[in-house]
Formats: structure tokens, sequence, C-alpha cells
């Protein structure tokens, strides 16, 4: 048995303290709109401290920027993407206007994103998923060992992220085969939390 193998053994089959997950978010049809609205959005290649990524990014409300100067205010939510933040904030039990960041992702095939967990500016994390099944694998340190847990992000299936799952988790995201597209909503973490 090889590590990979043993390590999908010691996945529990739930997911973390605090992850919500709805398969069935968006409509067919309503994912084939937003995919067709963002080929026409100009999305850049994600930049890390200098390095960039393959995937490419958009973000509106606030940006996020890894060269140091961090959250800064962005062009406002997109028309066409309110009726989704309207929708995602309920599913989150959030009113519409706390989510206040938007970061929209294009994976290209070959693109993924590695181990990480959101920036502290942040707190709720809302993601849903367009087009391709994304494995959203989580790791968190415990004792001497790594737990491990993973959900396969159904094509037009919402996640959240909230309290463990978004603290003490670290997510990542393999390598995709296909085109993907995320669109991610986030509240702001509220000063002294």
């Amino acid at each position: 048995m090889n590590a990979e193998q043993l390590s999908l053994l010691e996945m529990p089959q739930t997911g973390p303290e605090g992850l919500a997950y709805d398969p069935e978010f968006l409509s067919v049809a309503e994912e084939g709109e937003l995919a067709a609205a963002f080929r026409a959005l100009p999305f850049k290649e994600f930049e890390f401290h200098g390095f960039l990524g393959k995937r490419r990014t958009i973000s509106f409300g606030y940006h996020y920027a890894f060269d140091g100067s961090g959250l800064r205010h962005a062009d406002p939510f997109p028309d066409f993407l309110l009726d989704v933040r309207d929708r995602a904030a309920a599913f989150a039990g959030r009113d519409p206007d706390a989510l206040q960041h938007l970061l929209i992702i294009e994976y290209a095939p070959g693109a993924g994103i590695g181990w990480h967990r959101d920036r502290p500016s942040f707190s709720d994390v809302i993601g849903i998923s367009l087009l391709a099944e994304a494995r959203l694998r989580f790791r968190r340190k415990k004792g001497e060992k790594r737990e491990r847990c993973a959900l396969m992000a159904a094509p037009r299936s919402a996640y959240l992220l909230r309290g463990p799952a978004r603290t003490e988790w670290e997510h990542s995201i393999p390598a995709m085969e296909q085109l993907r597209y995320s669109i991610t909503f986030r509240t702001l973490r509220e000063v002294g939390t």
C-alpha cells in the first residue's frame, strides 16, 4: 500500500466541523450563463509574492494583494452576480451586504491551489464550483500526525467554511484536468474577533 492509498484510508467520512455543503446550488442553465459571462472578464494571472500562478483571478468589492499591501477596495460586484451573492448569503445565514469580497478563479487544466488558510482579514468563506468536479482537500495537525479529509465539490455546488473548517484546517485543490471556475464570497473579519 502506497502513501496515497494509506492517506485516503485515514480520511474521515465527514468533513471538518463548520463545513456545510449544497450539491445543487445552481441549475445547469445558471451555470452555463455564468460561465459564458466569465469568459468576458479581464482575468489576470494570480500573483503571489512576485510569482505567477497557473490560475487566473479577478476580485470585486475588495482585493487582497500579496505584495504586502493587503486588503484594498476593488470594483463593485457585477450586477449579474448579485442574485448569486444573495443566495450564497442565505445559504450561509448571513445578510447579503456581509459578503463584501468576491473572487472568481479560472482553473485551466493543470491549475490547482496549494495548501492554505484564507487570509485572517476574512471570516466566512462561501465557494461555488462551476463546470468541473474538484477535490477540496482538508488537513490539520493532530499531535504528531495530520488529520485529513476531502470533499468532492460537484459542478454547481456550494460549500461554506466557518468556525474550525475555516480557522483550524488548511485546504487545497489538486491540479484540474478540465476547465473549472469558482466563485468565492467572503465576509470580512470584525475587529476584535
